[in-house]
């Protein structure tokens, strides 16, 4: 099923139709995202709009369309945040501000919908996705400044989802980093 978040109506009903496919939602993980690298004078407004319209805009209305099955489930919203959300990256600023907001409204939203709905987010640092070999100097360099000595895995940021799939009911608002360390650098 494919669903356009920057199309509020589209949420809407791509929202009922996976829950009259599904015949229930327990879960929703907002995983969409975008990701443009851009310096801050080449940044345009319509940059900046679609950054946010995807990374929090589109997060924001799913959510809110899929609260009430998800309230009558007792159920849990995971937010895939990023480490840009809490580090600036020079080359990066709508999507770090973008995920900065994100985790605000992961925040406010475990507190708006608490006690039925548990709301949390992963903030994955370095992930390495298998991309092409022009971008191995890239992250290489990310390897090494990582304790961990590694990138993350798509496996790594699936485990942090799980765990808060998985988790005491009794947390909500959490952000978690998956990152082996990189923010501490």
């Amino acid at each position: 099923m494919r669903c356009d978040l920057r199309d509020a109506r589209a949420i809407q009903s791509g929202a009922k139709q996976a829950i009259s496919h599904l015949g229930n939602l327990d879960l929703l993980v907002n995983n969409a995202g975008a990701y443009h690298t851009r310096n801050f004078d080449e940044i345009s407004a319509e940059d900046w709009d679609e950054m946010f319209a995807v990374n929090v805009r589109g997060v924001f209305l799913m959510t809110q369309a899929c609260a009430p099955e998800l309230r009558s489930r007792n159920g849990r919203v995971i937010n895939i945040g990023s480490l840009g959300g809490i580090r600036p990256w020079v080359t990066h600023a709508h999507y770090c501000a973008s995920k900065a907001a994100l985790h605000m409204l992961t925040q406010a939203s475990a507190k708006a919908l608490a006690p039925e709905i548990k709301v949390n987010c992963v903030a994955p640092g370095m992930i390495d996705q298998g991309e092409s070999e022009r971008r191995s100097e890239t992250l290489d360099h990310f390897a090494a400044k990582t304790p961990m000595q590694r990138n993350g895995s798509a496996e790594d940021v699936a485990q942090g989802v799980l765990f808060f799939a998985m988790c005491p009911d009794f947390i909500t608002g959490q952000i978690l980093v998956v990152d082996g360390g990189l923010g501490l650098a």
